[in-house]
């Protein structure tokens, strides 16, 4: 469900076939009391497949950052194979519970893994500020001591 909020960031979606009405910008603080609908998304095409993959294209453009938004109930939606087949009726989301299921994002999927290396840099890190702590600094190698290893330097 929406949410109120401070939007953080905010790009919307452009392009043939695509209108976005949005009175929304980033620092805008949605209060409790809002009307959920803050922005609105059409698109059209030459038929209703291209209307719908133009719908799924903008709205993988967009992007809200800071609160909770109905994007991806709509990107599910739209992606049924019964909306796509227009087998609608008023019970649509009845027999369709999945729709209103939240799919894993499989964007969460890479920023785990550069969360998981950052995290593992700086583990690293710090083993190493602590064990140069404790072993003191290194005494030169006997190369750069010799005068030899001139290109160590």
């Amino acid at each position: 469900m929406p949410t109120p909020g401070t939007i953080r960031g905010l790009r919307s979606p452009s392009g043939p076939g695509i209108r976005y009405d949005g009175g929304t910008y980033a620092g805008l603080t949605v209060p409790v009391e809002y009307d959920p609908l803050l922005s609105k998304l059409c698109t059209w095409g030459r038929d209703r497949d291209e209307a719908i993959d133009r719908m799924i294209r903008a709205l993988d453009e967009y992007r809200i950052d800071g609160l909770d938004t109905s994007v991806g109930f709509h990107r599910r939606l739209m992606a049924h194979p019964a909306f796509r087949q227009a087998e609608l009726h008023t019970g649509f989301l009845d027999d369709h519970v999945e729709v209103l299921q939240p799919a894993c994002d499989p964007r969460l999927d890479e920023i785990f893994v550069v969360a998981a290396a950052v995290a593992h840099y700086r583990r690293v890190e710090a083993a190493s500020a602590r064990a140069t702590e404790v072993e003191g600094p290194r005494e030169p190698s006997a190369w750069k001591r010799s005068g030899r290893g001139w290109w160590l330097r």
